[in-house]
């Protein structure tokens, strides 16, 4: 006879995607569960400090131009990650094993503990940063914290598109990256929109803080840039 029954445990999965905003993510695109799409552009950085006074100028005009040329809001993200030195180090200690100069081989040694004691004593971070383009199918929808408390007690029904109808919200939500890629070009960063797999890898790091200094996102030097 048995004096306990076994509790049933629910899935934690069901209970926690209640509080993510997220439905899925198709065609380069993040849909979430109000209807509304998300395009996510990855920036490059510049250095402001290093620029003369007329550069300055012009990148502060230009990106006035960009802010005055939007009917649309726009969130900007700076993502800062504990830079992953280990890599490197592997790279380094193949080296230091392939090289048959002992003068080389001890230098390589010498310079890998120094970067592996620089990195010991201090974090070492990188910064990335994002623009996120939205698009509602009714833009007057915004919901403030009464709204967002309401959806997690009782979640709004998901929004089902046919394959027309998301097209021309693609589309639209197209012509907003459009026209960020083009006000922007004035300041001198760089741009690249965010495919299927690297919008994934990228809400999977946001949701997962822990883990994210193991996943590594493309650098934004290696991408291919539209200009």
């Amino acid at each position: 006879m048995k004096l306990f029954k076994k509790k049933a445990t629910k899935n934690p999965a069901i209970s926690t995607q209640r509080y993510v905003d997220v439905d899925s993510v198709k065609d380069n695109v993040i849909i979430l569960k109000n209807g509304s799409l998300r395009a996510v552009l990855m920036v490059s950085s510049i250095n402001f400090d290093l620029k003369s006074a007329e550069e300055q100028d012009a990148i502060i005009a230009s990106y006035q131009n960009f802010l005055n040329s939007l009917d649309f809001s726009v969130q900007i993200i700076v993502n800062s990650r504990r830079f992953d030195i280990n890599p490197y180090l592997k790279m380094l200690r193949e080296k230091e094993m392939l090289q048959e100069n002992e003068l080389l081989k001890m230098q390589i040694a010498e310079y890998h503990d120094f970067i592996k004691s620089l990195v010991d004593v201090s974090q070492i971070m990188s910064k990335m940063f994002y623009i996120v383009v939205p698009f509602y199918p009714v833009e007057n929808k915004k919901g403030g914290i009464i709204d967002r408390i309401t959806n997690v007690i009782m979640p709004e029904k998901k929004f089902i598109f046919n394959k027309e109808i998301f097209e021309t919200y693609k589309n639209q939500l197209w012509q907003r990256v459009e026209q960020v890629q083009t006000a922007l070009n004035g300041t001198g960063i760089r741009m690249v929109l965010l495919k299927t797999d690297e919008l994934i890898e990228l809400l999977y790091n946001s949701y997962n803080p822990s883990l994210e200094r193991y996943s590594t996102l493309k650098d934004v030097d290696k991408l291919d840039f539209e200009i």
